[in-house]
């Protein structure tokens, strides 16, 4: 209660700030590095990449770029923008593409972001604005990659070791914001950049403040001591009243992102197909999802969303059959004096997965299964068992792009340090497939091959896929010039006001 006074104190003392919450703090402020959504949030506000979607994701335009084109099949280039400045004050050009591509493919970081640059041949400059990105071949992917945040060589380039560099905690970028704050678990504060290139943003400050306990940053939403929040949809059905709404704004949207069961299929006990189908069998997709989503939420089928080409209409959910699943793990050898067991390990940063956790125990007992569980605090959950891969299963969640890309989390390559092929699944006609699609322009034709893959993913039962929920978004009314879009609310932020 004491800390909620404080920062409720703070907070009237500056009402011109906007006022988030996030759960973790972030790992490394580097576009490069930034792996964890905590990173990733707020690395948005300080960099960008030469390309970025439009605010309805059906279209790529200009971002640090000005211009883009093929030259041919093989050849993109790029003219940039002209007025733009570093938040140190010293100019952007051409150079810094080059330096952030050579780093990224370099030995001197290890980034799962690297491979979406894997067919680049090279990059050339052609002018202080211009550059040619030159492909081995066509690939279908190449305007997407270049979204990634661009950092300044005239800091980096003497820098001897990025992974641990201080400037993964005081960066500089071109963005709409610059870090003025970082107070670990605490709070960070951004300030609006001055010089902008696309005008100085009209919220002077904003202001993260890290909450790990999901039901403090709600009661922190309620008290209005932050401004913008995503909402669980028990608590939006349950725990909010008539005074909520008229001091907050709702948005409501399919996300893009699902969350899922990952089994670790370097483990012996995984590797038989036979345990993973009965333990999907076991598993009552649509009971977790009215449980914990009172309709706001659908069942995923499988590694790509709906909505797009990649998505395979043909492919449902697989209804639950416990009769079926005690018969496969009886003829893989487990009954009820040998039960197969295992643990799932799941994150505190989302207050629903634990939930979800917990009604899977339930539903695996039915079969004889016995689950343990283990929740741990976000940092200490990527560091210690997802990226070491030390986990039975982890209860986790990918955030997806309206282009996948299936190589990055499905082709066996990215079974690696860093890599995010974090449960070691390998399936040599999947990675074939993969490849030959990785250079395919035509629409109709890639859509073909992703749906195929997401056939054989689904076969394979090396996730269970779990379900895709809907953002909740409350926004403080006092927040002005805030528009809805199928990429969410902050395609616009820089206009956005507050009374």
């Amino acid at each position: 209660m004491r800390f909620l006074f404080f920062l409720a104190f703070s907070i009237m003392l500056n009402a011109s700030t906007l006022h988030l919450a996030i759960s973790t703090n972030p790992a490394r402020l580097n576009p490069l590095l930034a792996t964890d959504s905590a990173s990733s949030e707020i690395t948005g506000f300080l960099f960008n990449g030469l390309v970025k979607y439009n605010k309805d994701t059906t279209k790529i335009i200009g971002d640090l770029a000005e211009k883009f084109y093929f030259q041919d099949a093989t050849t993109l280039i790029f003219e940039l923008k002209k007025n733009v400045q570093w938040h140190d004050g010293e100019e952007f050009s051409a150079k810094d593409v080059v330096f952030t591509y050579k780093l990224l493919t370099s030995d001197a970081i290890a980034s799962p972001y690297a491979s979406g640059f894997r067919f680049v041949q090279d990059v050339q400059i052609i002018s202080k604005y211009k550059i040619a990105v030159i492909y081995k071949q066509p690939y279908f992917k190449a305007l997407e990659t270049w979204m990634m945040g661009i950092l300044p060589q005239h800091i980096l380039k003497d820098e001897k070791n990025l992974m641990s560099s201080s400037f993964n905690t005081a960066p500089i970028g071109t963005g709409a914001y610059k870090l003025d704050k970082l107070e670990f678990s605490k709070n960070i504060e951004l300030v609006a950049f001055e010089d902008y290139f696309e005008g100085k943003a009209k919220i002077e400050k904003i202001s993260f403040h890290i909450v790990a306990d999901p039901m403090t940053r709600f009661l922190m939403l309620k008290s209005s001591q932050i401004d913008i929040g995503s909402i669980e949809p028990m608590a939006f059905e349950r725990q909010l009243h008539k005074d909520f709404f008229q001091k907050f704004n709702i948005y409501e949207n399919i996300s893009h992102s699902y969350t899922y069961l990952g089994f670790n299929l370097r483990l012996k006990k995984f590797q038989d197909p036979r345990v993973r189908e009965a333990l999907s069998l076991a598993i009552d997709r649509e009971e977790i999802v009215d449980i914990l989503f009172f309709k706001h939420a659908k069942v995923c089928t499988g590694p790509f969303l709906p909505g797009i080409k990649a998505f395979n209409q043909n492919i449902k959910a697989p209804k639950p059959n416990l009769k079926k699943a005690k018969k496969l793990l009886e003829e893989a050898g487990y009954n009820e004096n040998n039960p197969f067991e295992f643990e799932i390990v799941t994150s505190n940063s989302s207050s629903v997965r634990p939930y979800a956790a917990e009604i899977l125990q339930y539903q695996l007992k039915k079969v004889g299964v016995k689950v343990t569980l283990k929740v741990m605090e976000w940092q200490a959950f990527l560091n210690m068992v997802v990226f070491p891969h030390k986990f039975d299963a982890v209860l986790l969640g990918w955030g997806l792009s309206a282009t996948p890309d299936p190589y990055m989390f499905w082709h066996s390559d990215n079974d690696k340090q860093g890599g995010f092929n974090l449960i070691g699944y390998k399936n040599k006609q999947l990675d074939t497939l993969i490849e030959q699609s990785q250079q395919v322009i035509d629409e109709e034709k890639l859509a073909k091959m992703w749906q195929k893959m997401f056939a054989m993913i689904v076969h394979d039962n090396p996730y269970l896929f779990l379900y895709i929920p809907n953002t909740i978004t409350a926004v403080n009314n006092k927040i002005k010039n805030v528009e809805n879009a199928q990429s969410g609310i902050w395609h616009n932020y820089i206009q956005w006001e507050k009374e």
